[in-house]
């Protein structure tokens, strides 16, 4: 991953228990083929349904009882949404809002909620992504890159790689001068389970182009969202 991966958490290393795995090689795999529309899907949610009516029962539960009854329903449908960004079109999200522009200073767009789902346990990462762009002669409808945040949240993530793909993809599209993307989140994985540790939390970085080679332009991006990368 380009540019900086830190854990603030208080527990030792800073390291999520992911029962011997760690989002290393297939990841690097993933981010450096991102597709430029992603495939379809055959999301059944009658079978998602039964697997979830199962589940209930599995866990000691009674799947008959009132409380329970719309549940698989809701999950089914609850996942349908979270993971969305498969079949999500980079094109069509884009839309045409691409424009030629005579404008060369930094361009940042900071504070964009995300949610997400760890990979490792399929539980919720959540937080706030930063995103600055020098343009290179063309600008983009500020709006996109929200929209670009969600297309690679809304699916089964780990937080280094979804960083690394929202980087990538603005840098193809776009071609500008160059990118930067933090992103600051809180995993579940890590708070309600594992090392429980509530108050962690993880920042993940991607520099390309003059973010990654001019020490200057990426200090003043992380001065202006008010962070600061050790």
């Amino acid at each position: 991953m380009s540019g900086i991966m830190r854990n603030n958490s208080p527990a030792d290393g800073g390291a999520e228990d992911i029962d011997g795995a760690h989002a290393r090689g297939n990841a690097d795999e993933d981010r450096l083929d991102t597709p430029r529309v992603t495939a379809t899907r055959n999301y059944d949610a009658g079978t998602m349904e039964s697997l979830v009516h199962e589940t209930l029962a599995l866990v000691g539960e009674n799947p008959g009882r009132e409380g329970l009854l719309r549940t698989p329903h809701r999950v089914a449908k609850a996942y349908e949404f979270l993971t969305q960004g498969y079949t999500m079109d980079i094109e069509t999200l884009l839309n045409n809002a691409i424009f030629e522009e005579r404008y060369d200073e930094m361009v940042i767009v900071k504070d964009i909620d995300f949610f997400s789902l760890c990979e490792h346990h399929m539980l919720p990462f959540f937080g706030k992504a930063h995103i600055a762009y020098i343009p290179n002669g063309k600008i983009v409808g500020l709006s996109k890159l929200p929209r670009i945040v969600d297309m690679f949240a809304r699916r089964l993530q780990v937080q280094e790689r979804m960083t690394q793909q929202i980087a990538e993809t603005i840098q193809r599209h776009l071609q500008p001068q160059g990118v930067a993307v933090v992103t600051e989140a809180s995993h579940m994985c890590m708070m309600m389970r594992g090392v429980e540790k509530q108050n962690s939390s993880t920042t993940a970085s991607a520099m390309l182009g003059v973010f990654k080679h001019q020490m200057e332009t990426r200090n003043e991006f992380m001065n202006l969202i008010g962070r600061r990368l050790h």
